[in-house]
């Protein structure tokens, strides 16, 4: 499970936007945001509900109560690197159907060493 520092780094970087434009709309410094996302700062409850209300996420996921939140789920976002979604789903489909339930079967080892 991801701490709020990297859940809301994360979405930055998800929208391509910068801590300073972050720390505009919450009226802090560029600085004071950056300790936030590094953990050098308590983030404080209103500063939670502020950033539920601009990514259009609830309190419940950033404070790790919800999953729901995807990430950018644009195919021609980057997804890691330059590497697409439209990519990965394009290699996916070109796999044969055993290829498929094995990278499916891997994908879900993944998420359960995560969850230990």
């Amino acid at each position: 499970m991801k701490k709020l520092r990297e859940l809301i780094r994360d979405l930055r970087e998800d929208h391509k936007i910068k801590q300073k434009t972050i720390a505009s709309y919450l009226d802090v410094s560029q600085q004071t945001y950056s300790n936030y996302e590094s953990g050098r700062r308590d983030i404080p409850t209103w500063v939670v509900v502020a950033l539920a209300q601009y990514y259009k996420v609830s309190t419940d996921y950033l404070l790790s109560a919800d999953s729901g939140y995807l990430g950018s789920t644009n195919l021609k976002d980057p997804y890691l690197d330059d590497i697409t979604l439209h990519d990965v789903m394009f290699d996916m489909q070109r796999l044969a159907p055993l290829e498929r339930k094995e990278l499916l079967r891997y994908i879900e080892y993944l998420k359960h060493v995560e969850s230990s």
